[in-house]
């Protein structure tokens, strides 16, 4: 952890290290492990990241996974508190303005209930579906509540069934905030796995199984931890179509924080650990990167790559930190809970 970090860099260091894992990722993402390993070596880890592109997108175009987080640290920034209408309002409004950038079926799908005035409540999509959409954008949670864990938890959980009213959806978003909190109070790495299982116990056994199974996968190397994490929490012979981490929200998970934990103190190295497997990993790097940015703070992430962030030329760099400093004063005065 950087020892020079404040609060205020930390919520800085969140979002926007959130942004560029997402950014990095989205130019490889649904591509299989070689192409994603030969990416990381051959183009992050040689500095030429910024020469990256997808389609009409140059480097540093970040996607949903960030738009929709951005958009509930915007809610909380406007109303002063956690407000899942006024959240929900804005989901509703990013897909119908065609504003989203690499949107997921399941969220679309809530997204244009909302669209329709069905109350947010309502409008998530049902079980057996159990994407990452709800965890993907969960992070700026932690910042909210990181002082209080049960607000924090039904917080979670509440923005989260706006989409994705699946139990594992809803343990994998308290995962996600609750490791953002304590990446943001400096616990130990070491204790990040019990603690986080402890919070998804009362949601989903599954999701809570694979985080105290974590502890022991993060002693077996990248190659070594992949197969049984991509698995985790699938029945026994499930097979999709997807090479590397599936958007499925068990094991993107624990993917994101197992690329965390095996590098807390050094954010780019996690970040590249995130998307060399392969799959979905503009949204492992994103969750991956709200961890360690919110531990290491705005210092330990790149700043030349940071600077080029963007969504299709607007919330940029300054304005990005602008809004984290939002959240922050927010969160000093002691914010409301939901």
């Amino acid at each position: 952890m950087t020892p020079a970090a404040t609060s205020r860099d930390r919520f800085r260091g969140c979002l926007i290290g959130q942004c560029l894992g997402d950014a990095l990722g989205f130019i490889v993402e649904g591509e299989a492990p070689p192409v994603c390993a030969a990416y990381v070596e051959k183009v992050l880890k040689r500095g030429r990241a910024h020469e990256g592109r997808r389609g009409p997108y140059p480097f540093g175009q970040y996607s949903d996974d960030s738009q929709l987080a951005r958009e509930l640290m915007q809610s909380y920034a406007a109303r002063g508190e956690f407000d899942a209408a006024d959240y929900a309002a804005r989901v509703a409004a990013i897909f119908t303005e065609g504003r989203i950038v690499g949107k997921g079926r399941a969220t679309e799908e809530a997204a244009m209930r909302l669209a329709d005035g069905v109350p947010w409540q309502g409008a998530g999509t049902p079980p057996p579906s159990a994407g990452n959409g709800s965890a993907m954008r969960a992070g700026p949670i932690g910042l909210m509540f990181s002082s209080d864990g049960g607000a924090l938890a039904r917080a979670a959980v509440d923005q989260g069934r706006i989409t994705h009213t699946d139990p594992r959806c809803a343990a994998g978003a308290v995962a996600i905030a609750g490791a953002v909190s304590l990446a943001l109070d400096g616990t130990a790495p070491s204790l990040f796995p019990e603690r986080l299982a402890a919070w998804a116990d009362p949601l989903d056994a599954a999701m809570a199984g694979a985080l105290r199974d974590l502890g022991q996968w993060l002693d077996l190397a990248p190659a070594g931890a992949v197969g049984p994490i991509s698995r985790a929490g699938l029945q026994p012979g499930y097979r999709d179509a997807w090479q590397g981490i599936s958007p499925y929200v068990v094991g993107s998970v624990i993917w994101s924080l197992y690329a965390f934990l095996r590098s807390p103190d050094d954010y780019w190295e996690s970040i590249c650990t995130a998307i060399a497997v392969g799959g979905d990993v503009d949204t492992t790097a994103a969750m991956t990167g709200a961890i360690a940015g919110a531990r290491n703070g705005l210092g330990a992430v790149p700043g030349d790559l940071a600077r080029r962030l963007n969504d299709n030329g607007t919330w940029t760099y300054d304005e990005l930190a602008g809004l984290a400093d939002r959240v922050w004063e927010i969160s000093l005065k002691g914010g409301k809970e939901p």
